[in-house]
């Protein structure tokens, strides 16, 4: 557990101070005076534990609506040009209780014009990050698995579903470990056999390989290798 903190810790330490550096403004006064204990625990609590990774996150992303007003989010997921994703964590302390109804509206409003302008958009509130981890986490990976573009051995043409999708996604922070059904199941809050029927269907696919025992028995699952004749 202490290797796990210390990477989190440097991972974040190293987000943080690279967006320091290549803002100024307001972003840099929000990343200094606002960007608070609520953003990061929501990365450690539930980021880090399902991603595995801060790569292409961007906190207090500052960003120009449809109405040419410059609006920020707590975070921002850009893996590629296809793909946004605003992530916000919303606390319930006096700031948000105190909310008059002008700032309530300006929120739905900046909430409105960015799915207009194709956003995708994740709230997490601070309930849910501090005493429901775990289904933040699930939440996250299949919001990004059905978002997303899986990274796996397939060719790109076979469908793939939520679950298999969330489930190549986890696999991504295994590091070519073997993944079991068990494992699965805990991380994404699934019943075992639900998560043996998507793994089982993700071999069939083509994008997970099956671990076999010296007497036959299927162990667990490893990430297939691309078969480059099929291409």
């Amino acid at each position: 557990m202490e290797e796990v903190d210390a990477a989190w810790e440097t991972a974040y330490q190293r987000m943080l101070e690279r967006a320091v550096r290549d803002s100024r403004g307001e972003r840099k006064r929000r990343l200094l005076e606002k960007h608070g204990h609520l953003e990061q625990l929501f990365l450690s609590q539930v980021w880090w534990p399902a991603v595995g990774s801060l790569a292409f996150l961007q906190p207090e992303y500052e960003f120009v609506d449809l109405n040419g007003r410059t609006r920020f989010c707590d975070y921002a997921y850009l893996p590629s040009k296809g793909l946004r994703v605003a992530i916000e964590a919303d606390g319930f302390g006096p700031h948000a209780r105190d909310a008059n109804r002008w700032q309530l509206d300006d929120d739905r409003e900046r909430q409105n014009q960015m799915l207009i302008d194709g956003w995708k958009l994740l709230r997490f509130t601070s309930d849910g990050i501090k005493e429901k981890p775990g289904r933040c986490q699930r939440t996250l990976l299949l919001a990004l698995a059905k978002w997303g573009r899986t990274t796996a051995a397939g060719d790109g043409s076979t469908a793939l579903g939520v679950h298999e999708r969330a489930i190549l996604h986890f696999n991504q922070t295994f590091d070519g470990r073997m993944l079991t059904p068990r494992v699965v199941a805990e991380a994404l809050n699934i019943n075992p056999r639900t998560a043996i029927v998507h793994m089982r269907s993700l071999e069939e696919k083509g994008y997970l390989s099956a671990m076999l025992s010296p007497t036959g028995r299927k162990m667990g699952f490893v990430l297939a290798v691309p078969d480059l004749t099929r291409r």
